[in-house]
């Protein structure tokens, strides 16, 4: 999280909005102490969730398989 005075954010404006798109947390200072955070929207859950859902149907559309492999079986496996 990166933090900056008022009159910086005031002329970096447009950079602190792009770093706040692509993810990044901005707390604005007056004199060294916090009084306000720029923070991303939050994902819209019924777009991903929309994705998501076109995401399996291309998958098995497609053919894909894992074999005999179960995703709790890969997901194990990453743990070890």
């Amino acid at each position: 999280m990166k933090s900056m005075g008022i009159y910086e954010a005031k002329t970096r404006f447009s950079e602190i909005i792009d770093k706040v798109v692509d993810g990044e947390t901005i707390v604005i200072t007056r004199h060294g102490s916090p009084v306000a955070r720029i923070v991303p929207e939050p994902p819209d859950r019924a777009a991903v969730s929309k994705l998501i859902d076109e995401w399996f149907e291309f998958r098995n559309k497609a053919g894909y398989s894992l074999g005999n492999l179960t995703y709790r079986d890969l997901i194990d496996a990453g743990r070890n």
